[in-house]
């Protein structure tokens, strides 16, 4: 329903959120065709992720980021806390170039690559995004660890593999435990420097029931109590992912404030 996720975007940007996420994180063609619906019926989907988005920010000065999700997300079964698909590189090149292409068409303010678990993934969009240099983007990694993607690569090496991505303007890491944040952030900072913005969103903590469709054990704790830890880390953009709503980004502003 375009109303409700329309509803939900506007609740961040009243919470304080200086950027909302579009819903387009698991739209993709190959998904929809999968589930009996068309390539047209995906690429009008994903317009229209963000053309919501759109309406809910209004002239708040809120920014559109359209979620690149990861190849992992289309299968619904938790692959993009794995990585390693088993697919070739021109297969994951032309997943992610012909839904690029319709996320660009439709006029995002920013492009969140984002939940990407696996260094062979990063590479390859990051070679896609050199079509786009205009547009700013971030990338953002999950990980099993303080010091290693899902599919095993290092933090360090993942983010070297795509620091020099054109218009990139953030890195770091999101769907994590909050954790994990501080040390992964730290990883970054020793390969970026200072020169660019390290962006972390992790998830309520706990563990992904693909059969449920559940997280189960998420933390209690406000995302504002680890602000503090973040920040000392290096952290410069923050927010939440999976089970974190607009009350999250509120305290979050609130302690920010203070």
């Amino acid at each position: 329903d375009a109303g409700l996720v329309e509803k939900a975007h506007r609740d961040f940007v009243e919470a304080g959120a200086s950027a909302v996420i579009t819903s387009s994180y698991q739209l993709s063609r190959a998904g929809f065709v999968a589930s009996g619906m068309t390539v047209a019926d995906a690429d009008r989907a994903i317009a229209q992720s963000i053309e919501v988005a759109r309406r809910a920010v209004g002239g708040s000065g809120s920014r559109v980021a359209a979620s690149v999700g990861p190849f992992g997300a289309i299968s619904h079964d938790g692959a993009e806390y794995r990585g390693n698909y088993e697919v070739t590189r021109a297969e994951l090149a032309e997943f992610h170039r012909e839904r690029l292409e319709v996320i660009v068409a439709a006029g995002p303010d920013v492009l969140a690559i984002e939940t990407i678990p696996d260094l062979v993934e990063a590479s390859v969009l990051s070679e896609l995004l050199e079509a786009y240099p205009e547009i700013p983007k971030w990338f953002s990694f999950t990980c099993a660890d303080e010091q290693h993607l899902w599919a095993g690569p290092t933090i360090e090496e993942s983010v070297a593999a795509i620091a020099g991505t054109s218009g990139l303007q953030a890195v770091g890491v999101n769907c994590v435990e909050p954790a994990l944040v501080a040390g992964l952030v730290r990883r970054i900072r020793s390969v970026i420097g200072s020169d660019i913005d390290v962006i972390a969103y992790p998830n309520r903590g706990g563990t992904w029931d693909a059969e449920t469709g559940e997280w189960m054990g998420a933390r209690t704790e406000s995302f504002a109590d680890w602000l503090p830890e973040w920040s000392a880390g290096g952290v410069t953009i923050v927010g939440g992912c999976c089970g974190t709503d607009a009350s999250d980004i509120a305290a979050l502003r609130a302690a920010l404030a203070d």
